[in-house]
């Protein structure tokens, strides 16, 4: 089994070469499902919605997609507050969507705030709410599967130049860990890493994808493929580049 796992693509700020170049990967490939992360717009304008939509559907595979800030209303407080959802017209239907596929199951776990008590509202929040939610659906998964939690904000910091600081993301990562998770696939920093942590004797990964927008960071254009053999999976990072692909060294954290 192969996954597509795909963020921060900022419809308004995306890059035409890296989209068109991801969706003909997918239409070449056929990867069982493709997983994205968040941060689907710039500004979370009808048009740039509509526009990710549009690309979304084109794939042709099944597709969940995680809420990441740059998804809420920006400039609206009313929309923002009271209707932070109104703008995505159809794609919601494809948002927080659990995927049952063979031997893996994909749990959504909202990151994003409304509001929060710090200055940059940007940053991560596990709400007890939300992780109650994960928590719910992974305890319904059938033992044996592989189960990888989909968010927008890294829960703890990786060695990134950008950080997600998430407010109780240690707290819901050793939940997860607890819980049976496998890995926690996440965006928002625009590089890609794979971490592994273990917590009370439970081994988790921490995997981030990069971007497929203008703001690229140390990394191009990238997405992350997982490959999925049985109980045992690898991540390779796909850059727009002439470089080969690379497996992701996995770093270690206790």
């Amino acid at each position: 089994m192969r996954l597509f796992h795909v963020s921060d693509v900022h419809f308004g700020r995306e890059d035409p070469t890296a989209i068109a170049w991801f969706e003909a990967v997918v239409k070449a490939e056929q990867p069982d499902a493709v997983i994205m992360t968040g941060d689907l717009t710039m500004r979370a304008r009808r048009r740039e919605f509509a526009a990710g939509l549009g690309w979304l559907q084109r794939l042709g595979v099944p597709v969940t997609v995680e809420v990441g800030n740059h998804d809420l209303p920006y400039f609206n407080p009313i929309d923002r507050f009271f209707r932070p959802y109104q703008r995505m017209g159809a794609i919601k239907r494809l948002v927080e969507v659990p995927l049952d596929l063979p031997g893996v199951a994909i749990v959504p776990l909202v990151t994003t705030a409304r509001a929060q008590w710090r200055w940059n509202w940007s940053k991560g929040k596990v709400s007890k709410g939300a992780l109650a939610r994960a928590l719910a659906l992974l305890a319904e998964v059938p033992k044996g599967k592989l189960v990888f939690i989909a968010c927008h904000h890294p829960l703890i910091e990786g060695a990134t130049s950008a950080s997600a600081r998430t407010h109780r993301g240690a707290d819901a990562l050793a939940a997860l860990a607890e819980a049976g998770a496998h890995a926690v696939l996440t965006g928002h920093v625009h590089d890609p890493f794979d971490i592994t942590h273990v917590i009370d004797g439970q081994t988790i990964r921490m995997i981030g994808a990069g971007t497929l927008s203008e703001r690229t960071r140390t990394t191009p254009p990238s997405f992350n493929e997982i490959r999925v053999d049985g109980a045992q999976f690898d991540v390779v990072v796909r850059a727009m580049d002439s470089a080969p692909d690379e497996v992701l060294v996995r770093e270690r954290a206790e």
